[in-house]
């Protein structure tokens, strides 16, 4: 019981820092659950694709009244992602747990290096054409959704910077964001239940967690949160997150 309380306790802080940057938070979920004794392929990948779908999804409804996601600006991301995804998903059983590990530290590595540098430009003034935005977003999306399926991400920490390049200020990027992350989480998930593998009473518990994290989390970022504020968080978040992983790989 200890155990699951403290496991509440986390998925649903690290919910709330998640959804205000739409990346539904499988980059703290899926480590967590490992160190806290659940298998990483069968438990903590396929459970952190679900609790990240569920947090964007969630997110999505105060992102949404703002009028803050480009829908069809993100259709074809999506699109791609949601086919993909479930492709990395099975790909993760024939692929060696060390090796996981080392992909998941590397991949969020990279996430907060480039979250810290885009903590210092100054907001985009303009966003490429939609045109450029649905070509580009084919290949991110189909990258992004394999990667993502594959190590229980949903790919979020690939799509926020693009979309940043894109011209998105930080806001508009999140909440886009989060609406690709949706499809491709989900879609992950189903591919890895597909297989045969869910803890139900984990599962509900940390569902909660992700309800109550996620819809504080989108309210602070639509009324109060500051962009460079909420990059910061996440990139030391993230880099904690990564020294401790490379730590239990190589100790």
């Amino acid at each position: 019981m200890m155990l699951y309380t403290i496991v509440f306790l986390v998925i649903a802080a690290a919910s709330f820092i998640f959804a205000m940057l739409g990346l539904g938070g499988g980059m703290v979920y899926v480590p967590v659950l490992n160190w806290a004794g659940f298998d990483m392929v069968s438990v903590a990948i396929p459970l952190g694709l679900l609790l990240n779908g569920l947090n964007t999804a969630l997110v999505l409804i105060p992102f949404a009244r703002k009028k803050m996601v480009d829908w069809k600006g993100g259709a074809v991301m999506a699109g791609t992602a949601l086919i993909a995804s479930p492709l990395g998903a099975m790909t993760s059983e024939h692929v060696p747990v060390q090796t996981l590990k080392i992909l998941f530290a590397a991949m969020v590595v990279a996430a907060a290096l480039r979250t810290l540098w885009s903590s210092k430009q100054a907001e985009p003034e303009k966003m490429m054409s939609l045109k450029q935005r649905s070509i580009i977003g084919f290949f991110v999306g189909s990258f992004a959704g394999f990667i993502g399926g594959m190590l229980g991400l949903g790919g979020g920490f690939i799509i926020a910077p693009i979309l940043m390049m894109m011209g998105y200020k930080t806001k508009e990027a999140a909440a886009t964001t989060a609406f690709v992350v949706t499809f491709s989480s989900f879609s992950g998930y189903l591919g890895h239940i597909s297989q045969g593998h869910m803890n139900w009473p984990l599962t509900i518990i940390l569902v909660i967690a992700v309800i109550i994290g996620s819809q504080l989390g989108g309210r602070y970022m639509t009324q109060k949160a500051k962009s460079k504020q909420v990059k910061i968080a996440y990139a030391v978040v993230l880099l904690l997150i990564a020294i401790k992983m490379v730590y239990g790989v190589i100790a």
